[in-house]
């Protein structure tokens, strides 16, 4: 009688394979990346920013009044709050009414008024991110992923038939890894792909959360680093079992954190034009490139106006000087303030105080008698490069599409 050999278990080896595949996957991204910027908020996603803690769970929670992002003087009860929210939703827009829904709790929830040009923001953005998609469709991003994966593992002297072995792994779907990409077409998808990887991963869910690619999500394409900080800070409105991660895929977690990420902050601007701004290019961007220009104007350098006064290095300051920083202080005598307080006034830059500070006054004041006033807003000048982009577009250019499509909300209703 021959003795039957026991095969050595595969899994190990496929642990191995799906490690190296995790490597490359978490280096490539559907999702928008725009330059460094100090706000871990920004609409538009910023790489390296994810948490690393297990998945929140989160629970419903009672309203609570917030900051309100512009006057209301409405005196309209729900009922006809519901039917301004349906008459200004664009005709296209399919089930009207959960739409209405999800928008409307979203402003009773944060405590916002549904004003006609805080609910014609919402809808203009939704209609520019997503045209009214909950999990909005990213064209050709199955070749996006393979040429991102393929990009990484030629950055890191990995044969590509290393790649190839990887993705011929078996999922827990039964597909393959290479047919699970084949078939993706939204972000969600790949959200859900490496989540399934890592779930096949000793300790993988705990150890390589912070690592998914899908940084942004839903139909106004929010954070999903603001999404999970907001929650802290509000409870959410829905109870589920559901991860913040798996909400903000869904349409009402994906506009409860959009709305709040575009109105719930204070500012003085006097245009809508320049929230849009801020929501690709990150709170207080405008205000801050119209301090930039000011600089500017009144040193007689060049500055890029991207809305970072301080460099940084993901959100932490970088101690390294920025070219505003560097700029303004050759102002310091006329501006006359020591530079450990222009150093710690620059540290504002992303709070609705920087306004308040001695800089910014005394920066006013120059720009005053100069002759020169300093703006309070002006669009950044942000080139946005992300795989999914390939027109040229600028956070200018975002904000002015998305603007045009709120003049024309505004001519809906009444």
């Amino acid at each position: 009688m021959h003795s039957q050999r026991q095969c050595p278990s595969l899994k190990p080896l496929k642990i191995l394979i799906l490690q190296g595949l995790l490597a490359i996957l978490s280096g490539c991204s559907g999702s928008p990346e725009k330059p460094s910027t100090g706000d871990p908020w920004a609409g538009i996603t910023l790489p390296g920013l994810e948490t690393t803690s297990s998945p929140q769970k989160i629970a419903g929670a009672p309203l609570k009044n917030q900051p309100q992002a512009l006057e209301n003087n409405d005196s309209r009860g729900p009922h006809e709050d519901r039917a301004l929210t349906m008459t200004l939703l664009p005709r296209s827009v399919r089930d009207r009414a959960g739409w209405a829904e999800a928008i409307d709790t979203a402003f009773s929830h944060l405590g916002l008024p549904k004003s006609k040009e805080n609910l014609c923001a919402t809808m203009a953005v939704i209609e520019q991110e997503s045209n009214f998609e909950a999990d909005p469709r990213v064209r050709g991003l199955p070749r996006i992923v393979r040429d991102q994966m393929t990009k990484k593992i030629q950055h890191l002297g990995i044969p590509e038939s290393v790649l190839t072995l990887a993705l011929a792994v078996k999922s827990p779907t039964g597909e393959t890894y290479a047919e699970r990409i084949d078939h993706l077409k939204t972000e969600n998808d790949l959200n859900i792909l490496y989540r399934d990887m890592t779930a096949e991963i000793p300790l993988g869910r705990r150890l390589l959360e912070g690592h998914n690619p899908v940084r942004t999500g839903g139909p106004m394409q929010v954070s999903i680093k603001f999404a999970e900080a907001k929650v802290k800070e509000t409870p959410y409105p829905y109870p589920s079992d559901r991860s913040i991660r798996e909400e903000l895929f869904s349409r009402r977690g994906g506009v409860y954190f959009g709305v709040a990420y575009l109105l719930d902050y204070p500012s003085a601007y006097d245009r809508m034009l320049y929230r849009f701004g801020d929501f690709n290019a990150g709170h207080y961007a405008s205000r801050n490139a119209a301090f930039q220009a000011t600089i500017s104007r009144l040193t007689g350098s060049p500055i890029a106006l991207d809305g970072d006064l301080l460099r940084y290095d993901g959100a932490t300051i970088d101690d390294r000087p920025s070219e505003t920083q560097q700029n303004v202080l050759t102002l310091a005598q006329e501006l006359e303030l020591t530079e450990a307080t222009i150093r710690e006034d620059l540290r504002q830059e992303k709070e609705p105080t920087f306004t308040s500070t001695a800089l910014y006054t005394a920066v006013g004041r120059l720009a005053i008698e100069q002759g020169k006033p300093l703006a309070k807003a002006q669009l950044p000048e942000i080139r946005l490069q992300s795989p999914k982009i390939t027109s040229g577009l600028t956070t200018a250019k975002f904000a002015q599409r998305v603007d045009e499509r709120y003049q024309r909300c505004l001519g809906r209703g009444p």
